[in-house]
């Protein structure tokens, strides 16, 4: 179940994978293709099929939504080159009539011209219409979307019962994505007044805030 949020006079779509719709276009944030990889080639023994399921999520969300254009904000790749960059390649060209940008990240050190021979297009950061798509957060007049902080919140229960869960978390001046990637981490966000924050829990988009 989907969510949707006006912002800035457009309306943007949050799906239950953690990405966002914003007419035809995808964006999506931290994704960390070949983070497993790195770990594994540092004998840390993480199972493969990690980083094959994100790209299976993603691969659902092309085929299901159709967007013409999808923008990665940051962090695409993890770190340094490793097969699974290839077998990354092997899957974007598969849809051949998607353009893809990425928003350069702070873990996406691999040489730019792997990126321009995968027909990524590679900016520091893209104003788009009442948009500024960054990594991190940056001062602008412009809405700023981004992602980086892997943002959550915590939900209490009742009792002494709580459980942390990925969200998108939107302030009056900014928004952020939740982390793409299985393998990130939360990092916990404490909303003030007016923020308004929409968790991902069993295949659904809930507002709480």
């Amino acid at each position: 179940m989907t969510e949707k949020i006006n912002i800035r006079g457009e309306e943007l779509t949050l799906l239950p994978e953690g990405a966002m719709l914003w007419k035809n276009r995808l964006l999506v944030a931290d994704l960390h293709i070949g983070k497993v990889g790195h770990f594994r080639k540092n004998g840390i023994p993480v199972p493969s099929s990690v980083g094959k399921n994100n790209l299976w999520r993603l691969s659902n969300m092309l085929l299901d939504y159709k967007p013409s254009e999808v923008y990665f904000l940051g962090d695409l790749f993890h770190s340094r080159y490793n097969k699974q960059w290839d077998e990354f390649v092997d899957f974007i060209n598969a849809f051949e009539k998607i353009e893809f940008t990425l928003i350069r990240g702070n873990h996406d050190i691999l040489n730019d011209e792997l990126f321009e021979e995968a027909g990524i297009h590679l900016v520091e950061e893209l104003e788009l219409g009442p948009f500024l798509l960054t990594h991190d957060r940056v001062e602008t007049e412009s809405y700023n979307l981004h992602g980086h902080i892997h943002p959550g919140v915590r939900l209490r229960g009742e009792g002494r019962q709580s459980l942390r869960l990925p969200c998108f978390f939107f302030a009056n001046e900014y928004g952020i994505l939740p982390s793409f990637g299985d393998f990130t981490g939360t990092y916990r966000l404490t909303p003030k007044e007016g923020d308004r924050v929409f968790v991902l829990a069993e295949n659904s988009v809930i507002g709480v805030s």
